[in-house]
Order: C-alpha cells, then structure tokens, then sequence
C-alpha cells in the first residue's frame, strides 16, 4: 500500500482534487539588516539567493533563497526566475523593511520568547557533528546542542535576528518519537 497521510482527528483522508498542484514554496521571515542576514544565510547555511525584489514605493525589500540549488537551474532572464522562483519548493524568503537597520534598538519578535508564537525553520544536514564544526568556525550561536537535553542529535542555532534554526541529520532521527 502507499503512504497517503497519517490520521489523526482533524486530518482529511484524502486531499481535495481542487488541491492538485498546491506546492508550499516560501516561508517569510522579516529581517532588521539584510547584509548580516543574507552573509549568514549564503555563506554560514549554503543557500543561494534565487531573486531580489525591492517594492520602493511601500519601502520594502524580497530576497528568496533556497538551499541544493544545482548551478545554472535557474532562468537567467529576471522575469523567468521570478516565476520560476515562486513554483520552487522549500524557499526561505527574507523581507527588509527599509530603516530597521539603522534603528539600534529594532529588533522582531523571534517567535520563541513569551509570548510564543513561531518556533523555528529546520535544515537538514547530511552530517550533524561537521555542520555542528563549521558553525562553531563561524562563532554561530548555538541555542541547544545535539548532546544537550533530552532530544538528542538535533541542533538549534540562531541566525543574526535570533530566529532559531533547527539543524538535523535525517538518518539520526529514525527512532524519533518511537
């Protein structure tokens, strides 16, 4: 038999035909200083930027980024990447409100303080303790651990607006929640 979806009470059996298609392309995460954020997520996690959209009349700016992208996947023309961008799956998207960076004491809600609200973004890593080495060289704030805690072999690490990343290893994890 194929796996089709867990059941729980408020889970549909079977998804609706009219949602045939429906991809979860992006995640929005609103950034203070778009220079520390995009250094730490091209550079610390690998991602790469897929497109940049500035909206100067509401003062705001759109990096999307993506983690595995293979070279030369992406259209070169920008209005072909902008449509090829938004039917990728699993795009981080980074919003800028102009100023915030030159606002000292600016910072957003990370989610995790009280009162929580969203907890974090998770990248999978095909080895946990090098991804743990390379944020360490790179003085990454690390909120747990693999070896702390009661939830072993997965990580959290902030990034420059102390969302909290989640770092796994898939193969680790086969036991989790047995």
């Amino acid at each position: 038999m194929t796996f089709n979806t867990e059941l729980y009470p408020g889970v549909s059996k079977d998804a609706p035909s009219q949602t045939t298609g429906y991809v979860l392309n992006h995640s929005m995460l609103r950034v203070k200083a778009p220079e520390a954020s995009l250094a730490f997520y091209t550079g610390v996690l690998g991602m790469r930027l897929l497109r940049k959209i500035d909206f100067a009349e509401m003062k705001f700016s759109l990096y999307f980024l993506q983690t595995g992208l293979p070279s030369g996947s992406a259209p070169e023309h920008v209005g072909e990447r902008t449509a090829w961008t938004f039917a990728q799956r699993g795009v981080l998207e980074l919003t800028h409100n102009w100023g915030t960076e030159a606002d000292a004491s600016f910072a957003y809600h990370n989610g995790n303080a009280q009162p929580q609200g969203f907890g974090h973004i998770c990248i999978s890593v095909p080895d946990l303790i090098a991804a743990v080495a390379w944020f360490d060289a790179n003085q990454v704030e690390f909120v747990k651990r693999p070896d702390q805690g009661k939830m072993k072999d997965v990580a959290f690490i902030k990034d420059p607006d102390g969302y909290w990343i989640e770092i796994v290893e898939p193969a680790k994890l086969k036991n989790l929640g047995t």
